[in-house]
């Protein structure tokens, strides 16, 4: 792809869509402002910089949308998806209204700005919106097929970046597992950028491993064809531990089955450092992965 980062490569598609596409809109809040230099020279009148006001950056995302258009939203994830709910929920999830979320910075790669800028919650807050769709690529690549598969689908669909990233693009598609290996003894789903690492932890394990960019709509069919030869199901996840767990236990309800969750722990982050500091405090490196797998393997 032409960016190397989630962010960058957000900023690519979008603008080659508002070129493809004249019903495209970009609406954003200050944030990634030089990224979109592009589309504002193209056409100012479909490009716009509301400034901080997250509420009203979605008000006018919803005008687009009501206007025919299909508005790309940007912001800083706690700014794009906790501040402005209320208007999330009923400007889009209310009227059924198509539009893309495009967030910056989950889950707390805004180490030093502190807790203010973190937003583990993002996912589980964003599914409680009636027909939102959410995806988590791992890759640039995969965030740009993603974008280009759902921009215009007349949902609304929030698409989840990162600073970390998995070495390989895959092909990934909506609402689809991704079958890696198959194992015998359970079967441990990896969710986004959380894949890479996740085989590492399992190094010497003959478990099942599945990989998920489609949070919602969610691949249960897959699952439960590739958990049919165990009883345990794992998630690791790279935000609120426990967010996937929903989804999981409706795929398996027609069966007995255990279910654990490793991810971000639901308690405010009073940690400062680097991302790999804050991924090493709360076990989600590869050697915190491995422990803990190994627990629940060995259980």
């Amino acid at each position: 792809m032409t960016s190397a980062t989630m962010r960058g490569q957000a900023a690519v598609t979008a603008t080659e869509l508002f070129r493809e596409d004249p019903r495209v809109a970009i609406v954003l809040s200050e944030i990634s402002t030089d990224h979109f230099e592009g589309a504002f020279r193209l056409d100012p009148r479909r490009a716009v910089n509301l400034g901080i006001m997250e509420q009203t950056l979605v008000g006018v995302a919803a005008g687009f949308a009501m206007e025919g258009f299909h508005p790309i939203v940007h912001t800083i994830t706690p700014f794009l998806v906790e501040r402005p709910l209320e208007q999330i929920k009923l400007d889009f999830g209310y009227q059924a209204l198509g539009g893309t979320f495009v967030s910056v910075g989950a889950s707390y790669d805004y180490t030093a700005e502190g807790y203010t800028h973190h937003a583990p919650g993002d996912v589980r807050v964003m599914l409680t919106v009636p027909g939102m769709e959410v995806f988590v690529p791992g890759t640039a690549g995969e965030l740009d097929r993603l974008l280009r598969a759902t921009y215009a689908n007349g949902r609304p669909s929030y698409l989840r970046t990162s600073i970390q990233a998995n070495v390989e693009t895959r092909p990934v598609e909506v609402g689809r597992l991704e079958p890696i290996r198959r194992g015998r003894t359970a079967t441990v789903i990896a969710i986004g950028p959380m894949l890479d690492r996740t085989l590492r932890a399992l190094d010497g394990h003959d478990v099942t491993v599945l990989y998920a960019t489609s949070v919602e709509p969610f691949d249960a069919d897959g699952l439960a064809r590739a958990a049919a030869d165990g009883d345990l199901v794992i998630a690791v996840e790279p935000f609120h531990e426990g967010t996937l767990a929903p989804a999981l236990t409706r795929a398996l309800a027609h069966r007995p089955m255990r279910f654990a969750s490793i991810g971000v722990p639901n308690r405010v982050l009073r940690d400062y450092g680097t991302v790999d500091d804050h991924d090493r405090a709360y076990g989600l490196d590869e050697r915190g992965i491995r422990q803990r797998l190994g627990r629940l393997l060995a259980a």
